[in-house]
């Protein structure tokens, strides 16, 4: 209450201000045609009446405006002097608080100080005038929350028209805000509005006017993401009805500019912790309302330095006359479409805001830099010195004078050469230059100091800007995996057959005359014949084909299963024996490595691991040279850590290994993996999709014999080998703070 108190003491001590001021045109008034004499008050039943009495009878209503903060109602009457005090009333009336009385240039202002907001409304009566307040009156509601009753319209502007006049236009638009914006094109100035609010909707009144068929209709305009969902504008009698439905909370205003009647619909987002609600997206000055016919610019301007209390300077090419209407909008918002609709421009400094046409503000303004950059070139030059910690002198001096490469150095043990100073005259093309045209700079590697010298400002800005780049780097320890899976299948079919007949004709019993055996030696020892050597032979296999390992394929080192069959007499003089073996085999394996590196942020890190081949490759002159190809397994990471905490990595993996032997040398067989991910701080990413898949069938047999049908298959051996492999890589990376490289 103190605050609201204080605040309308302020405004009252302006406008006392303003009359002093005014005080010193008197003789401009002299001549007034028309003068106030009295000014009285009465209430009766909440309504505040307001009788003044003037010398001659008012040509037309005056025009005036209402202010919400504080509370009051605003009158001006062009050519009309005053003889009443300043404080013609002290005695409150009401919602009356009291009324001040000032004049200057050939016009007279009454200001009606309320207690609250309301209504009013003029009557002309002869030589009086009688201005009708209506009982005090809570503000439209802004708030979509509770379904309301229709209620009272305000009016916002009055009809000044005797005939139907037809609108032109009724758009939608929608602000960079999302603010909903509905644009009503009138036939004049003279076309009276009235805003009211049914419930959640939005109503406004076009009085006496006409609207044309092809403007009766219905926009949807929810897809356009503003507090409005529809817009419906139809003829309503003699007047023109337009129906605005907006969703969720939302504030509404509304002005007029000339022949262009503006609603605002803005979205509102709750605040809990905000201790000053805002009065709209962009604008947060206190609400006023307006209703000028045809008033000076630099009257109206004056009006905006009474109402905020800034000292307001009005350049002497600002002319013009303007017509508005503005109903609860921001101070700040209806200065900014002033000054748009008469092509003004508008500087602050501190608690003093200076208008001007833009063309001469940008006049102004570039005269300003052209002093000032004639002051560079004439100002004294001075030298200092910066210490650098983290950033590289060499690479700082590259920065500060837009070269690709640093400061040129001397001689070992000698002392630093000084960068080419750039100048006017220079031929080099260099925008990203931060020194001035006479500035210089030396960097000395051993102190990793720099040394530059140029104008004060320049210095300032240097300073700056090393204070910026001269921090430490943060860093991103990378943990990487890479699984090579590999699954292998192998299977083997192969027999054993043999034959030994003990009754041959001619023979004993223990000197058979028939033997079949898988070669010569078993043989010669089944038909009892004497070898040199003296060894025992036990071959009676006519057939050896088994399964068996095969090298270098999943069935290395693997024992075939074997089912051996012996057919016989009862004499046991014929053998037939039958060996069926069998193979089969799965082999799963990861061939795992998890290199771990730290790097900088933006720095790229690179780890590798494996051989190198000699190889030998012929040169220019004819002869041979030794020359080597890597089968390595690599890693090439650069990672970039994001505002918000995660990280970027620009990930390139090979997996190279020895393939097979040609005549120019052995071949790589290459895997590469690269991407761009992003990951979480200690997240994990996979990365995967080379897949390589090899199968092979090999059969080995005895000519002839293995081709038989059925019967082949005891004189031959099938094997099958099938191999897929899959390289995936697992990284994860996790920004390395100060704590973490204390451990």
């Amino acid at each position: 209450m103190m605050s609201l108190r204080l605040e309308r003491a302020s405004v009252a001590r302006c406008l006392a201000g303003a009359a002093l001021l005014w005080g010193l045109a008197g003789a401009a008034v002299a001549h007034a045609a028309n003068v106030l004499q009295s000014l009285s008050a009465s209430s009766q039943g909440g309504q505040v009446t307001v009788d003044m009495s003037f010398a001659q009878p008012l040509s037309a209503p005056p025009t005036g405006f209402t202010i919400d903060r504080p509370a009051s109602v605003v009158l001006d009457f062009p050519g009309v002097s005053s003889e009443v005090a300043m404080n013609a009333l002290s005695a409150p009336q009401g919602n009356l608080r009291s009324a001040q009385v000032v004049q200057a240039q050939g016009r007279s202002r009454v200001v009606l100080n309320l207690r609250s907001s309301t209504t009013y409304k003029t009557i002309v009566q002869g030589r009086r005038l009688m201005v009708v307040m209506a009982a005090p009156r809570t503000q439209l509601a802004n708030s979509s929350a509770s379904a309301m009753p229709v209620s009272e319209p305000v009016h916002f502007a009055k009809s000044r028209t005797s005939q139907q006049l037809q609108l032109s236009s009724v758009d939608f638009h929608r602000g960079s805000d999302g603010t909903g914006r509905i644009v009503v094109g009138l036939p004049s100035n003279q076309v009276g509005v009235d805003i009211s609010q049914q419930g959640q909707n939005i109503v406004v009144d076009f009085l006496n006017t006409r609207l044309p068929e092809v403007l009766r209709r219905r926009m949807d305009v929810q897809d356009f993401a503003t507090p409005v969902k529809s817009v419906t504008t139809f003829q309503m009698g003699d007047n023109v009805r337009m129906i605005v439905q907006p969703s969720g909370a939302y504030q509404q205003s509304a002005y007029q500019a000339d022949n262009q009647f503006v609603l605002e619909v803005h979205p509102v987002t709750p605040k809990p912790n905000q201790l000053v609600a805002g009065n709209g997206p962009g604008y947060h000055g206190q609400k006023l309302s307006l209703d000028f016919q045809n008033i000076d610019v630099r009257s109206l301007l004056q009006v905006f330095a009474d109402f905020t209390g800034l000292n307001v300077v009005v350049s002497d090419s600002v002319q013009g006359n303007l017509t508005l209407r503005l109903k609860d909008v921001p101070w700040d918002q209806a200065l900014h479409i002033i000054l748009q609709a008469k092509g003004l421009g508008e500087r602050k400094d501190g608690n003093v805001l200076w208008i001007a046409p833009r063309q001469e503000i940008i006049a102004r303004e570039k005269s300003e830099l052209e002093a000032a950059k004639s002051v560079q070139s004439l100002e004294p030059l001075k030298t200092e010195t910066f210490q650098l910690n983290y950033q590289k002198a060499a690479a700082v001096v590259a920065l500060l004078t837009g070269a690709t490469s640093g400061v040129q150095q001397g001689a070992a043990g000698t002392a630093p050469v000084p960068y080419p100073v750039l100048s006017n005259a220079s031929t080099q093309s260099n925008t990203s230059r931060i020194l001035s045209p006479r500035g210089t700079v030396i960097a000395d590697p051993r102190t990793n100091q720099i040394f530059v010298t140029d104008v004060p400002s320049k210095l300032v800005q240097i300073a700056s800007f090393i204070h910026k780049i001269d921090k430490p780097v943060r860093q991103v320890l990378i943990e990487a995996r890479v699984v090579e899976a590999t699954d292998q299948f192998g299977r083997e079919l192969g027999a054993r057959l043999g034959y030994w007949n003990n009754n041959a004709p001619g023979t004993g019993l223990s000197n058979p005359g028939v033997g079949v055996g898988g070669n010569y030696l078993g043989v010669a020892q089944s038909t009892g014949q004497t070898l040199g050597t003296g060894a025992t032979i036990t071959d009676t296999q006519f057939v050896n084909l088994p399964a068996s390992t095969i090298a270098n394929t999943v069935l290395a080192g693997a024992n075939p299963g074997t089912l051996a069959i012996s057919l016989f007499n009862a004499g046991a003089n014929r053998f037939i024996n039958l060996e069926l073996s069998a193979l089969e085999a799965d082999g799963k394996g990861k061939v795992i490595s998890a290199p771990r590196v730290i790097t900088a942020d933006m720095q790229e890190a690179h780890i590798e691991q494996g051989t190198e081949i000699p190889y030998q490759q012929a040169t220019s002159s004819g002869a041979t040279a030794v020359s080597f190809a890597k089968a390595v397994l690599s890693l090439d990471v650069t990672p970039q850590i994001t505002p918000d905490g995660n990280i970027i990595m620009n990930v390139a993996v090979h997996k190279d290994s020895v393939g097979q032997n040609t005549n120019n040398g052995p071949a790589i067989n290459t895997n590469t993996v690269t991407t761009q991910v992003q990951v979480q701080n200690g997240g994990t990413v996979v990365l995967g999709g080379i897949y390589t898949s090899q199968e092979s069938q090999q059969t080995d047999k005895v000519p002839l014999l293995g081709d038989i049908p059925v019967l082949g298959y005891l004189f031959k051996t099938n094997s099958r080998s099938m191999q897929k492999d899959e390289l995936m890589v697992f990284l994860t990376p996790r920004i390395v703070t100060s704590a973490d490289l204390t451990h």
